[in-house]
């Protein structure tokens, strides 16, 4: 409405002409809600609440005479209260907008005052005393003036003789000298952790390696058993048919050997044997044979001449035993010749050989000669009748004997 006047929440709405009034002011302050204002008998006017910046930029003497530059920052506005509205709206109301340098100059002319009284150090290292002090030189003033300072903070010193450089040089110094052994443990830390890093790495690469190449060696050793798998069991078998082939062909060579010791060699050796056993009983024989038919020869010869000697004493004494004896030592060749062939033509086995022999055809012999011997006993101690010329007669008893041994031993063989 063109007579209702609403001022913002950062605005204080100021009218004059009322007959109301606030506190001691000739005007009515309105803040927070609305009010009437009567045309041509009213005039509203409007009062900012909101925050200001002052930005305060001075040279400054410290109390060691050293220049220096001082660039401070103060945020204030118009106070909440009554009061400080209507001292602020008399002050401001038509330069609101120089509020910011007026209030300005008036904070540079304290932070002269405060710097003067401290030295460089004390400002450097206590910037909020100074603020503080500032804040409270000033205050009577602005509240004279309806301003409440939210807050003071000197942002920068600026040293144009070079005082705080070279007051800051040993620090700088020390602290870049500190920077630079830091730097370089900080390099050497991270060179020898670099390296440490590198060592690892390389003897990660070298254990990755070596794995690697473990594997790729088992690999390639597999892959080879399992192409030789194939060639290797055939190989085997092959060797398992052969050995089985070997063994079959030994037994079957054993078996053929035996065979042919069994059906050949041993019915050869004991047919060798056998007609080696003959040929040795042949020869045997007839050199039995022959030394038996000598023996005998060499029995009769003696036989015979011992016959006719006793044959010629016979005839010379007449004795009848002897012309008897002499018969039968005439037969006695005929006898040995054949005692001799009854020997060739037996199957006789003789087991001492030639001396076996040789004791048949003397035993045979020996017995005509016993007979011959006994009839020439008988001739000269017996008194018995004597045997005749012609041969008849009884026998001596020798010569009976003789027949029944002849007789018993052709039985015998």
């Amino acid at each position: 409405m063109l007579f209702w006047h609403v001022p913002a929440p950062n605005e204080a709405l100021l009218i004059s002409g009322s007959k109301r009034r606030t506190g001691d002011a000739q005007f009515r302050i309105v803040t927070g809600h609305g009010c009437w204002v009567m045309p041509v008998k009213q005039k509203a006017s409007v009062l900012a609440l909101s925050l200001r910046e002052a930005e305060i930029s001075e040279d400054c003497v410290t109390q060691q005479g050293i220049r220096i530059g001082v660039r401070a920052v103060a945020v204030f506005k118009v106070g909440d209260d009554q009061t400080s509205i209507a001292n602020a709206a008399r002050r401001f109301l038509d330069e609101q907008a120089t509020m910011e340098e007026l209030v300005g100059r008036i904070f540079a002319g304290h932070l002269r005052s405060i710097v003067g009284g401290l030295t460089v150090e004390q400002i450097i290292r206590e910037r909020d005393r100074v603020a503080q002090e500032v804040k409270e030189g000033s205050h009577s003033e602005m509240e004279k003036l309806g301003i409440v300072v939210d807050a003071l903070q000197i942002q920068e010193i600026a040293d144009t003789s070079g005082y705080i450089t070279n007051l800051a040089a040993p620090h700088a110094a020390a602290v870049a000298s500190a920077a630079r052994i830091a730097q370089a443990k900080a390099d050497q830390e991270a060179t020898e952790r670099e390296q440490q890093a590198a060592a690892l790495k390389a003897e990660y690469e070298r254990d990755t390696a070596i794995k690697r190449a473990g594997f790729l060696a088992e690999t390639e050793q597999y892959n080879a058993r399992a192409a030789q798998a194939g060639p290797l069991s055939q190989a085997r078998a092959s060797q398992e048919v052969i050995e089985e082939q070997t063994s079959l062909a030994q037994r079957q060579a054993s078996l053929a050997a035996q065979r042919l010791e069994a059906e050949v060699r041993r019915p050869a050796d004991a047919e060798a044997y056998r007609l080696r056993t003959l040929a040795e009983a042949q020869r045997d024989q007839v050199r039995f044979e022959a030394d038996a038919r000598a023996y005998t020869e060499r029995a009769v010869a003696q036989a015979r001449a011992d016959a006719n000697t006793a044959l010629a004493g016979s005839l010379r004494d007449g004795n009848q035993e002897l012309i008897a004896a002499n018969r039968t030592i005439e037969n006695l060749p005929a006898l040995a010749k054949a005692a001799a062939e009854g020997l060739s033509g037996s199957r006789l086995t003789v087991l001492n050989g030639t001396d076996g022999v040789n004791e048949i055809a003397s035993g045979i012999v020996g017995q005509g000669l016993a007979i011959l011997d006994s009839l020439k006993a008988g001739t000269t101690t017996s008194g018995s009748t004597p045997p005749l010329a012609d041969g008849a007669g009884p026998l001596p008893q020798k010569v009976t004997n003789l027949k029944r041994d002849d007789a018993g031993s052709s039985g015998s063989s």
